[in-house]
């Protein structure tokens, strides 16, 4: 009776965890993967054998095979990140050639590693993304908002936005990428979620000099500091244009697919 009990709420549990699969995979296979473990735990069970480190190991097997059709699900083709790393590396190569005749380009290791990470990120993100829709305003606000994203960490890890890169005032920046990636987790992507999270990353991307203003009170004494400060605000001002034309183009794009 405690076998029968034991297989049966084994059997419910991996019931539950079948669900997890994608839903295509889960109407084509979900039934017979249930009587499979059903049968071989009768098996065990005729066999006076133990369950629970036969049935736990089942688990594992499973769970593995979710993970892998989760992620099968999302990753774009093969062609296709095989074409973001041949980019990738092609544009790579200019600062590997310009090391040859110039003495003014000096990359280390870690800026190409670095620099790899994120164009490659960056593409990746957008085949990601675009897989939620074929909308051409879709996909343009996508493109512009990765790149945004892109040049915005980019400078920062260069020059940086507000004096050099060594200025802790641009860690403020991570704040408008948080708020970025949250609200897009969010909305799921659809369009008008999107176009509301993108209009609050321009809110927080017009805030930050603000606050490290009031925070670390640079001086404006003399001109040289007034034009830097103003330069900062024009380089912000311009970030802050590109998040609100995304948003724009996402509300776009959630108005088309209302229409059609």
């Amino acid at each position: 009776m405690t076998d029968n009990r034991a297989t049966t709420r084994y059997r419910k549990l991996y019931a539950g965890l079948l669900r997890l699969y994608p839903e295509t995979f889960r109407n084509r296979f979900a039934k017979s993967m249930g009587q499979t473990f059903h049968d071989l735990c009768q098996e065990r069970q005729a066999a006076e054998r133990g369950l629970f480190v036969f049935t736990l190991e089942l688990f594992a097997e499973t769970f593995a095979g979710i993970l892998r059709e989760r992620i099968a699900l999302i990753m774009p083709p093969r062609r296709n990140i095989i074409r973001l790393a041949l980019i990738t590396a092609s544009i790579l190569c200019v600062p590997l050639v310009g090391m040859q005749f110039s003495d003014e380009v000096d990359w280390s290791l870690f800026d190409f590693v670095a620099a790899g990470a994120l164009l490659f990120g960056t593409g990746l993100t957008f085949e990601l993304v675009v897989r939620k829709s074929a909308g051409v305003a879709y996909r343009i606000a996508t493109g512009l908002s990765c790149a945004t994203a892109l040049l915005l960490i980019w400078i920062n890890l260069a020059v940086g936005l507000i004096g050099s890169e060594d200025n802790p005032a641009n860690v403020l920046y991570l704040s408008v990428l948080m708020v970025g990636g949250v609200g897009a987790a969010a909305a799921r992507l659809r369009p008008q979620g999107m176009a509301r999270a993108l209009f609050v990353t321009a809110l927080v991307q017009a805030v930050v000099p603000v606050l490290a203003i009031v925070i670390w009170r640079p001086p404006v004494a003399n001109e040289e500091n007034l034009g830097g400060l103003i330069g900062v605000f024009f380089l912000n001002a311009f970030f802050v244009l590109l998040f609100v034309a995304s948003a724009v183009l996402f509300r776009r794009a959630g108005d088309e697919l209302k229409s059609s």
